[in-house]
């Protein structure tokens, strides 16, 4: 029975795992996504959004806690400088794990775990569906305006031209 048992060990020592995962979140804020297996991309997923969480609020105790897990001085950087000030108004949901198939060699379940905020196919959508709503409560408040506002020129006629 697995009662109480929430990590899944990888099969690998602790040192290994930790190692591991700190160079896997290393790469995953350098590139932006990376492939790996799906059980690896679970476990960094827990490992990297509170690290994540964390770099919202720049201060040198939280600096100093994500170095310590993440072990390189320029993916701190990348993290606290670019990385949070994009998912600053996000509550949560860092990063998007896409199942891929299995790998060739030995069959396994192949993912990209992604940081959602830099895929530009899916905010793209995102940002035209923003724009293109409309309340189901009246008109358009563009079209009233410019019907209210504009005032109204009547042509002259040919008489008005003559006197």
């Amino acid at each position: 029975m697995r009662h109480g048992k929430k990590i899944n060990h990888l099969g690998r020592q602790t040192a290994h795992r930790k190692a591991m995962l700190a160079n896997m979140a290393c790469s995953l804020i350098e590139h932006k996504r990376i492939n790996t297996t799906v059980a690896k991309a679970k476990a960094l997923k827990q490992f990297v959004e509170p690290m994540i969480t964390k770099s919202k609020e720049d201060t040198t105790h939280n600096r100093r806690i994500v170095m310590s897990r993440l072990r390189q001085k320029e993916a701190v950087a990348e993290l606290f400088r670019d990385v949070a000030a994009k998912v600053a108004d996000r509550p949560g949901g860092y990063t998007r794990i896409i199942k891929l198939g299995n790998r060739l060699g030995d069959n396994a379940d192949m993912a990209m775990i992604e940081l959602v905020d830099y895929n530009e196919i899916y905010n793209a959508d995102k940002a035209k569906k923003k724009t293109t709503r409309r309340s189901r409560r009246g008109g358009s408040k563009s079209a009233v305006a410019a019907t209210t506002a504009a005032p109204v020129v009547e042509p002259k006629t040919s008489n008005e031209e003559e006197e």
